[in-house]
C-alpha cells in the first residue's frame, strides 16, 4: 500500500489546480481557482508562499526566459513571482464572461495547450486553445464540460485530455504540434467519479485524478488501470512528478463544499516510477 503525506500548510485550496514542478525553483507551483491563489512549494524545507489573484486562476506554466504564463478567467497573461505581477496578454473568448480558464499543460514545441469551461462546472460550452510561443492563440474544437490536463506520450505521437463533465480520457494522434484523429481512451464509471488532472511518468504510463472518487490512477498505454492510490480526500485534482530525481508525486485536492480535515489539502506521495521533467513555455 502506498502512504499518503500531506504538507503541512495553514490554508487548505476551495479547488487546487494546475500542479507543475519547477526544477528551476526546486518547488511545486499551482493555482486555487476560487480561492484566488497562486501557491509554491519549497522542496528544500516544505515552506509554502500564496499569492492573491485578482481573479480565478486555472493554471501556471513555467516560461524558458523566467517568469511564468497563466491561465485566468479574462484569458492569458504574463505572471511573475518575487514580486508578484500580472501582465494581460488577451482573451480567447472575450465576449464570453460564463468561461474560464481550467488546466494546461506545455507541450515540447514550446506551446501551451489548455483549455476553457463553464464558471459554474456546468454544461459543454468549454474549447481547447493552444497558445503559441509567439503568445498567438487557436482554437482546435469547442462543446467541451471540463477539459482537463493534457498529457503527452512520450514519444510525442499521442496528446491526452480528459473531459471530466463527460467522465472520458481522448487520445490524439499528433502530427508533430498538431492533433490529428481523437479516440476514447478510458470511460469512467459513476463510482470513479471524474477523470482530472494527467501526467505521463518515464514508463509511458497515464497518471489521473480521480475527482470525487479519492484516489489517483495509473493507466498503462491500452488504457488498462495498473496502480490505484487512495488519499483521504475525496477531490484528488492534479499529478505531478517533482524533485531532482522526479521520482516524487505531488496530488492537489479540492475542498469545494467539503469541510474535512485533508480536504483542499496538497499530499506527497512515493509513486514507485519516474516522471518526466516538465515541458517549458518558449515564449
Amino acid at each position: 500500500m502506498t502512504e499518503w503525506h500531506m504538507v503541512e500548510r495553514k490554508t487548505h485550496d476551495v479547488v487546487g489546480e494546475g500542479a507543475i514542478w519547477s526544477a528551476r525553483d526546486n518547488a511545486v507551483y499551482w493555482t486555487d481557482i476560487y480561492g484566488l491563489a497562486l501557491n509554491r512549494l519549497r522542496l528544500e524545507d516544505d515552506s509554502v508562499t500564496r499569492w492573491e489573484t485578482p481573479e480565478p486562476m486555472g493554471w501556471v506554466i513555467e516560461r524558458e526566459r523566467g517568469g511564468f504564463i497563466g491561465g485566468f478567467r479574462s484569458g492569458f497573461a504574463e505572471v511573475d513571482v518575487e514580486p508578484f505581477g500580472i501582465r494581460p496578454i488577451g482573451d480567447p473568448e472575450p465576449n464570453d464572461r460564463a468561461t474560464r480558464m481550467n488546466d494546461a499543460k506545455a507541450d515540447s514545441y514550446g506551446n501551451i495547450w489548455c483549455g476553457t469551461c463553464d464558471v459554474l462546472d456546468t454544461g459543454y460550452h468549454g474549447s481547447i486553445y493552444r497558445l503559441a510561443p509567439d503568445l498567438t492563440w487557436q482554437s482546435f474544437g469547442d462543446g467541451w464540460g471540463a477539459p482537463n490536463g493534457p498529457a503527452f506520450s512520450t514519444d510525442g505521437a499521442y496528446m491526452y485530455m480528459a473531459d471530466s463533465t463527460a467522465r472520458k480520457i481522448y487520445r490524439y494522434e499528433m502530427d508533430g504540434a498538431d492533433p490529428g484523429r481523437r479516440e476514447d481512451f478510458v470511460t469512467f464509471a459513476e463510482e470513479e467519479g471524474y477523470p482530472d488532472g494527467l501526467t505521463v511518468d518515464a514508463e509511458g504510463g497515464l497518471w489521473c485524478a480521480h475527482f470525487g472518487a479519492a484516489r489517483v490512477s495509473r493507466f498503462t498505454p491500452e488504457g488498462d488501470v495498473d496502480r490505484v492510490i487512495s488519499f483521504p480526500a475525496s477531490q484528488t485534482t492534479t499529478v505531478t512528478f517533482a524533485g531532482q530525481d522526479l521520482d516524487r508525486m505531488f496530488v492537489t485536492s479540492a475542498s469545494w463544499g467539503l469541510k474535512g480535515p485533508y480536504d483542499g489539502g496538497i499530499f506527497e506521495v512515493d509513486p514507485g516510477v519516474k516522471g518526466l521533467p516538465s515541458a517549458l513555455f518558449a515564449g
